[in-house]
């Protein structure tokens, strides 16, 4: 609804909505009651009495603070800002000039969705404190917050959709386990489920079958160890398998005008609309486990992606789901408009590099031998089998140490620095060079000795600053100095190879963002 100020209010089903998902309180409150009430041998009757009027008051009360919401909530799009006035014991009017605007947000749960409504984000890529760097409409009609959305980025109604720069192919799934959290599954669902039990009274671990299945358990360890592990690791194949058709499902990448939109997810929807002027580059990501399996995930280097303070595991920065690095790669190059990002051409970095890690890797186990051994001989509590770790861990650590060095790489293109690192998350980032305000020139003690400095590209998008590891002294301020002609060169003493004028770790005077 409008007046004829332009100001309109948030959807009139709001109270209803806020009235539904009053039940997610209203079970477990009511369940402890009841159990509460029984227990103190209160009759049945009265048991349901109170049940029903705890059931009432909490939807009462949830329904009355959606209408309070819904009559102290208004906003106007004009020519020059999106406003919005809320609050009632304290009113807030906040608004965002849309030249600003960077980012267009759409989520509905499956609540919001039955009634026909959506959630709208607006950002700026703005950091501001007390998480007021985004605009929020909640909730307004799907079809309105579309209309807002198009609104906001300048983007006319499309007539027929184009083809998706990438869609979810379900053969995907199968990279859905590659993950961790699919080997500690099944004790994170029994922790939860237990303590979630607690709550509402019920002991698990206190019951009689619960000292049967404990005897049970340690009467046999040679068959019910191996069988916990499988038990643990199904179900930790499921649960990775069910949040990525949650969070994956119905999964779109399009490139509208001047836009980047990725819509995903089963239960709740999202759709996330980016402003590819504000992009400054693309990160493939490989953890461990996934580059094992051959795959990989594509996120966005941009401002203002921050995660959720409502839910604290989304990415929103990630473009796709877990899929072939091969897909992966074919999709960063088409975001960045180039015909392939040039993998296989990124210059690679001295011996010294390899060194530097394999001895660091070296020397960190030998501390922790030191350590155990020092503990061992000073106190009696230190087990025999203790002292076989640092022999175990140091083939791992060299692994590591020789993984990351072969990972490093660099290359200077034409509108991108491209920069590769690390091992258990190997990340590749093709950072857009006219978006570099800024360089930090970092060389410690150890890297002196081996000719190597760490380089860091700052920018004010995604991570604030991405490094060129461990690379030569001579080619890392080539490297800044033709990225950013003009930006490095007076900082530096005599030719390229020289050192920085500054002390070791000094940040390099920013220009200001294009």
């Amino acid at each position: 609804m409008s007046d004829e100020t332009g100001w309109r209010t948030l959807h009139r089903r709001v109270p209803l909505g806020e009235a539904v998902m009053s039940l997610a309180v209203v079970v477990p409150a009511v369940t402890g009651l009841t159990r509460f009430m029984l227990g103190e041998d209160f009759s049945p009757a009265l048991t349901a009495a109170a049940g029903a009027g705890a059931t009432a008051l909490i939807i009462g009360a949830a329904l009355c603070h959606g209408m309070i919401r819904l009559r102290s909530t208004r906003f106007r799009l004009t020519g020059e800002r999106l406003e919005l006035v809320s609050g009632t014991m304290v009113r807030e009017h906040r608004s965002i000039p849309r030249d600003r605007v960077r980012s267009v947000d759409l989520k509905a749960d499956p609540v919001r969705r039955a009634l026909g409504l959506a959630v709208l984000k607006v950002g700026t890529g703005e950091h501001a404190s007390g998480g007021k760097a985004e605009l929020t409409l909640d909730a307004i009609a799907v079809r309105e917050a579309e209309a807002l959305r198009r609104t906001l980025l300048n983007q006319p109604a499309r007539e027929e959709p184009e083809e998706p720069l990438a869609r979810l192919r379900w053969a995907w799934i199968r990279y859905a386990p590659l993950t961790v959290w699919t080997f500690v599954g099944g004790a994170l669902v029994v922790g939860v489920a237990s303590r979630a039990l607690k709550a509402l009274g019920v002991e698990v671990f206190e019951t009689r079958a619960a000292a049967q299945a404990w005897d049970w358990f340690t009467g046999a360890l040679w068959l019910t160890i191996p069988l916990l592990v499988l038990a643990n690791v199904l179900v930790g194949l499921a649960g990775a398998a069910a949040v990525y058709a949650q969070t994956w499902g119905r999964y779109r990448l399009e490139q509208e005008p001047g836009t980047l939109r990725i819509r995903r997810g089963l239960l709740t929807t999202r759709s996330l609309t980016l402003r590819e002027s504000r992009l400054r580059g693309v990160q493939v990501a490989e953890p461990l486990l996934l580059r094992f399996g051959g795959g990989a995930r594509v996120k966005v280097v941009a401002g203002g992606l921050r995660k959720d303070k409502d839910d604290e595991s989304e990415d929103k920065a990630a473009l796709t789901p877990p899929l072939p690095a091969a897909e992966a790669h074919r999709i960063a190059a088409a975001i960045l408009r180039e015909h392939a990002l040039p993998l296989g051409d990124l210059r690679p970095h001295p011996r010294a590099a390899r060194t530097r890690r394999l001895r660091s890797a070296a020397l960190t186990v030998a501390v922790l031998a030191a350590a155990l051994g020092a503990t061992g001989a000073l106190t009696a509590w230190i087990p025999g089998w203790a002292y076989a770790v640092p022999v175990a861990v140091l083939p791992v650590a060299l692994w590591f140490a020789a993984d990351g060095a072969r990972g490093l790489g660099h290359l200077l293109g034409e509108r991108h620095l491209v920069t590769r690192s690390g091992s258990a998350v190997r990340r590749t980032v093709a950072l857009d060079r006219s978006g570099i305000v800024g360089w930090t020139i970092t060389e410690s003690y150890f890297q002196r000795r081996l000719g190597l400095l760490t380089v860091s590209a700052t920018t004010g998008a995604g991570d604030g600053h991405y490094d060129v590891l461990d690379v030569g002294r001579a080619d890392g301020l080539d490297l800044a100095a033709r990225a950013v002609p003009g930006l490095l060169g007076p900082f530096l003493v005599g030719a390229a190879e020289a050192v920085p004028a500054r002390a070791s770790g000094d940040r390099i005077p920013q220009r200001s963002p294009n």
